[in-house]
Parts: structure tokens; C-alpha cells; sequence
């Protein structure tokens, strides 16, 4: 049976149709839309409701989509953005109107546990010991540790994202050495507390996670980290995007999500491996799990 889940994020909107059971989740159709929700934040903390409008029609679009895929259940999720938004309610409602799916904002900690079902289960070998799960997104990061067996026996959401990082510190194209260290100093003091219990492996997932893929490889220690940053500031974004086929929005987000995976990397005390699924593929795992 298919399933789909709708991803309402910070920076992206996506839609992920799989099969998914206990032998895993096998992708049958993904798609996003970079539509940068807090970076149009107003002042006041609301969504625009022009914007409010834009969101609920993506959103459809991949419902329609993922039904015509043969999805028998969908599910709409929301994440830090969204739980931030003053006016949320209006996001929910329009949503509703525009697809008749509720949309479920997950708190943080829902996000983490979700993140790690998804990772944890979607490796090709069953993990063993104590894993820690790293989901950056545009506008925070989830740590969850735990067994694969148990799940999740810690988790925290900080309040820190590729999205936000980037729209606080980077001005430049390609981004300077001084928006780095910012940024690099924003990160760490973002995930200072609370300390994360130590892990025997760390996976990482989210949209930087799997770019990073494209640009080092699945290990992502500190060598490799600088490595990529190292590409991203030799050249213009459009230069990058188009060099490694990675869209030129998310290369504007990745070092901003490099700088949090390389915090949240030092304070697990372990090198970060690139995970296979994430919050998606958790979501419908608990979708097959539930029968529905």
C-alpha cells in the first residue's frame, strides 16, 4: 500500500509517496517547492496572507499529486515555522480548505522522534547501540538519541535552521568569511544546552544532510565539512548550483546548515553519517503502522 506524507517546513514544502511497512520505505514519488516560510515572517510574527494563500495551494497541488500516485492515505505535516507563525490557525484552515486534509503541527520533540524513526529505520543494516538522529531544518534542529529497539530515550529541539541562520547573517554571494564566523558562533551557542547524551554513531538527516551527499560523500566529519564549505565560498550560488546540479536556493541555505551540523557533530562527540529517510519517512512508517 502507498502512502504520502506532506512536509510543511521552514524552507521547503514537500510531498514524499512510498511504500512503507516493516521492511522499510521504498520512495515511489518526491517533490519540493522552496517556499521560505520564515523568511516572510512579518514582524509581528505572522504569515502574510498572500503568502497564507501561495502555502495552502502547494500544498494541494502535491495532494493531488501524491493521489494520483496512488497514494491511499495522506498525511500533512507542519513543522518550526508554522508552530512559530502568530497566525498558524489561518495556515491550518486554508489548508483544509484548499486539499480537506487536516494539517498536524508537530512540537519539536514530535519532529525529533518522527526524524528518528525515519532515520533509524531506513538504513540498510538494523543499527545497533546508541544511535543520535541530527534533522536540521530551515528554522530549528532536532536531536533525538535512542536505540533502534526503544527509540527515542532523549530528544530537544533547538531553536536554530539553515532558513533562520541564513536570513540573520548572510548578505554576500558567495557568502564572506565574516557571515561564516557568525554564523558558526550563532550555531554553537544555539546548541550549547542542553548537552545530548553521547551517542556510539550519529546520523544526520534534512534538506542540507542530503545535498552535502552530492558535494563529499556520506561521511560528514570535520575535514569533509570544510571541504564543502570551501566550495560553497569559492563561487557565486548559481556558479555551485549549476556545477553540482543542486538547486541554487538550497546552495544559498547549505553553509548556514553545514555550520549546525558541524555544532551539533562536536557536541555528540561523533562525525555525522548521511541517514537514508528522515521525518517523512517517519511519518509514514507510523501511517503503515497504524494501519490507516
Amino acid at each position: 500500500m502507498l502512502y504520502a506524507c506532506v512536509d510543511i517546513g521552514t524552507n521547503t514544502t514537500r510531498v514524499l509517496v512510498a511504500e512503507a511497512g516493516e521492511g522499510g520505505v521504498r520512495e515511489v514519488m518526491q517533490q519540493r517547492a522552496f517556499t521560505r516560510i520564515g523568511r516572510d515572517l512579518r514582524a509581528d510574527g505572522a504569515i502574510p496572507p498572500d503568502r497564507v494563500r501561495e502555502i495552502a495551494a502547494v500544498v494541494a497541488t502535491q495532494v493531488d499529486d501524491a493521489r494520483r500516485h496512488g497514494a491511499r492515505a495522506v498525511r500533512v505535516v507542519a513543522t518550526a515555522a508554522i508552530r512559530a507563525a502568530r497566525n498558524r490557525d489561518d495556515l491550518l484552515d486554508a489548508v483544509r480548505a484548499a486539499c480537506g486534509v487536516e494539517a498536524r503541527v508537530l512540537d519539536g520533540r514530535e519532529e525529533a522522534r518522527l526524524a528518528f524513526l525515519g532515520a533509524t529505520h531506513t538504513l540498510p543494516e538494523r543499527p545497533t547501540g546508541i544511535v543520535a538522529v541530527v534533522d536540521v531544518g530551515g528554522g530549528s534542529t532536532e536531536i533525538a538519541v535512542g536505540t533502534y529497539a526503544g527509540g527515542v530515550d532523549w530528544a530537544h529541539s533547538f531553536p536554530v535552521g539553515s532558513g533562520s541562520l541564513s536570513d540573520r547573517h548572510r548578505h554576500a554571494d558567495p557568502v564572506s568569511a565574516a557571515e561564516l564566523d557568525a554564523m558558526r558562533d550563532d550555531a554553537d551557542a544555539a546548541l550549547a544546552d542542553p548537552h545530548p547524551p553521547a551517542p556510539d554513531r550519529a546520523l544526520a538527516v534534512g534538506g542540507s544532510a542530503a545535498s552535502l551527499r552530492r558535494l563529499v560523500g556520506p561521511e560528514l566529519g570535520p575535514e569533509a565539512m570544510e571541504r564543502a564549505l570551501g566550495v560553497l565560498v569559492a563561487d557565486p550560488a548559481a556558479a555551485v548550483a549549476a556545477r553540482w546540479e543542486i538547486d541554487e536556493e538550497r546552495v544559498r541555505l547549505l553553509p548556514a546548515g553545514i555550520l549546525v551540523l558541524g555544532a551539533a557533530a562536536r557536541r555528540l562527540g561523533r562525525p555525522l553519517r548521511i541517514g537514508c529517510g528522515g521525518l517523512r519517512e517517519g511519518v509514514l512508517l507510523e501511517l503503515a503502522a497504524e494501519g490507516a
